[in-house]
């Protein structure tokens, strides 16, 4: 994709422009450490999970300044990892809520809510006809204690409506 010029950058860039410089984010779902290690390029404090220690190993070579940690997104307790924050922000890109068995959906918002600061919110990115309605989704990020802040249909802030395809949801504590 990057050879084809593809923009492999942009959700990295919207959360960028959402939190403060230097800011604590949790990359949930980080897989390879894409969107997690553009963030710690441009300055953030990075801690990645994912459960895939084959994808964690991929991230640890490519970004070796982010903290990577594999770990089940329905259980994880940094705090037991020696890595005891909270986090300004958290992102889940890459359709990482539709690959979750949907038992464990609310467990995973609430662990992403459980490690935000105060203030902190969490955006999510992901595909309709995945087998998550978005309806579902706003239902359980409701059911766990996130408010909504903002709906969007691309990482490119382009507005949500009922035809949209793609879901951008920004949620706080």
């Amino acid at each position: 994709m990057a050879e084809a010029g593809d923009d492999l950058h942009g959700e990295a860039r919207m959360i960028d422009a959402l939190i403060s410089r230097q800011a604590r984010v949790l990359d949930a779902g980080c897989g390879t450490g894409r969107v997690g290690g553009r963030l710690a390029q441009l300055g953030h404090q990075v801690v990645g999970v994912d459960l895939d220690p084959v994808l964690i190993a991929e991230a640890e070579g490519a970004y070796p300044e982010v903290t990577w940690l594999v770990a089940d997104l329905a259980e994880f307790e940094l705090g037991s990892t020696g890595t005891d924050q909270q986090f300004d922000c958290a992102v889940s890109a890459g359709n990482v809520m539709t690959f979750l068995d949907p038992a464990t959906r609310q467990d995973v918002l609430t662990q992403i809510l459980a490690h935000l600061a105060p203030t902190g919110r969490a955006v999510f990115g992901f595909g309709a006809g995945r087998g998550y309605e978005f309806e579902d989704f706003f239902a359980d990020c409701a059911a766990v204690g996130f408010r909504e802040q903002l709906r969007l249909s691309s990482w490119d802030l382009c507005p949500f409506d009922e035809s949209s395809e793609f879901l951008v949801s920004v949620v706080s504590t």
